[in-house]
């Protein structure tokens, strides 16, 4: 009896699992959303090749200068006007000079980020070198 009620449960869940359709391993066929840019920064890379502009890498590792870009970087993520574009630019301090680079959306966002640095570092010590739009 213990055998028939066995195969009995066996047999109905054979059933029970060909009844359901089978998931479809097929990728969806829905389009991803078109990019309202191309991420093409070439014209950035080929800018930056050579020695002449300065890179995150060229951030000096005085304790001043890393204190400047710091107090620079935590102002601008303050404020809320600016866009994470904006909030994300490369801030660039060596021998007290400061080198402002990246996209940031607006021209005031640009205007906003150089005043913040200026304060920071002094008028005469901030390259602004942000370019407006994705470029």
């Amino acid at each position: 009896m213990k055998r028939f009620h066995l195969l009995f449960s066996a047999a109905a869940l054979g059933l029970v699992f060909s009844a359901v359709p089978a998931r479809s391993e097929e990728p969806s066929k829905a389009e991803p959303p078109a990019a309202t840019a191309p991420a093409d920064n070439t014209s950035q890379n080929v800018r930056d090749k050579g020695g002449d502009t300065l890179t995150p890498t060229s951030q000096s590792e005085s304790k001043t200068d890393i204190k400047m870009t710091a107090d620079i970087r935590r102002a601008i993520v303050k404020d809320k006007r600016l866009s994470t574009n904006a909030k994300n630019i490369k801030i660039i301090s060596d021998n007290g000079r400061v080198t402002l680079r990246g996209p940031v959306n607006t021209p005031r966002e640009k205007t906003l980020i150089a005043a913040k640095a200026r304060a920071i570092a002094g008028a005469g010590n901030v390259d602004n070198q942000l370019d407006v739009g994705n470029q």
